[in-house]
């Protein structure tokens, strides 16, 4: 619970758990309406699902109308995929699918990494019209579970409750008005933490190599140009306005220096090497333990 005496409001949601803390429990029909937003958007956007929007454009190549969340999606993305050389796509699912993290999780790859295919040549993301010219697996994992965060918060801000702390299986958003202790969680023993960050209003999002691992050292952050899993960076943190940017930007720190992504997004952030160093910007306010 973000804050003491505040209600939780928990569930299951595109593959992850949820608490949504207010001051006063909600009614059932703004737990209704929360529920149905998360059903929406894993019905468009979830590659784990075959009635989604986007597994048609895993069968086929064609125009795909999206919902409207999609034309924020498609901007945020194509300048990671710029910034990063095209390492940070959401073309990647392919990859994740051949490395065995499909619909069915069977964590047991098909074959060798694979890469995932320039952007320039199957894929026009036009707002919320995406035109294929091959079949592709979209994947939007790395922002779309902040994404989804930030629409929550919007209907309850919508119905008035203007104050609220969201938990997105660690993916974390505070409305409210007193700022909250954060741990940070090692990268090799989620036991333990290797630092504190407190948490204004805002987001902080997370990216981690043992989070989604599996095999003989796989996991689910992938170089989009080899189609393999970084090796450099184990773990990442970003705090940004809204979770959406932090949570891509959690992933991007994978593939991209930190300065060079605050010169182009106002965020905050923290990356953890796999030599053991550690690099943050000078506004990541917390306390990193020796």
């Amino acid at each position: 619970m973000a804050h003491p005496g505040w209600t939780d409001f928990s569930f299951d949601g595109i593959g992850t758990r949820w608490e949504v803390s207010t001051p006063s429990p909600l009614p059932g029909v703004l737990r209704r309406r929360l529920l149905d937003a998360v059903a929406d958007y894993d019905a468009a956007w979830s590659r784990f699902r075959p009635d989604s929007l986007i597994a048609g454009a895993a069968r086929r190549p064609g125009r795909y109308v999206l919902p409207s969340e999609a034309a924020a999606l498609g901007p945020l993305y194509e300048t990671l995929y710029r910034l990063s050389g095209g390492v940070m796509t959401p073309l990647i699912g392919g990859s994740l699918e051949q490395l065995g993290y499909d619909a069915h999780y069977s964590l047991r790859p098909a074959g060798p990494p694979l890469p995932a295919p320039p952007w320039d040549e199957v894929l026009d993301w036009q707002g919320t019209v995406l035109t294929t010219r091959a079949p592709v697996v979209i994947d939007v994992g790395a922002a779309g579970k902040g994404q989804l965060a930030d629409l929550l918060s919007a209907e309850l801000c919508g119905a008035g409750v203007g104050e609220h702390f969201i938990d997105a299986g660690g993916d974390l958003l505070n409305t409210g008005s007193a700022p909250v202790d954060v741990g940070l969680e090692h990268p090799y023993d989620p036991d333990r933490a290797i630092g504190i960050v407190k948490l204004g209003t805002g987001a902080l999002c997370a990216s981690a190599a043992n989070r989604r691992a599996w095999g003989d050292g796989l996991h689910h952050v992938l170089d989009g140009t080899t189609g393999a899993p970084v090796r450099t960076v184990v773990a990442s943190w970003a705090m940004a306005a809204s979770a959406m940017v932090a949570d891509a930007l959690a992933t991007a720190l994978f593939f991209v220096e930190g300065p060079r992504l605050q010169a182009e997004f106002d965020v905050s952030w923290l990356t953890v090497h796999s030599d053991g160093h550690a690099e943050y910007s000078a506004d990541f306010e917390g306390v990193l333990f020796s």
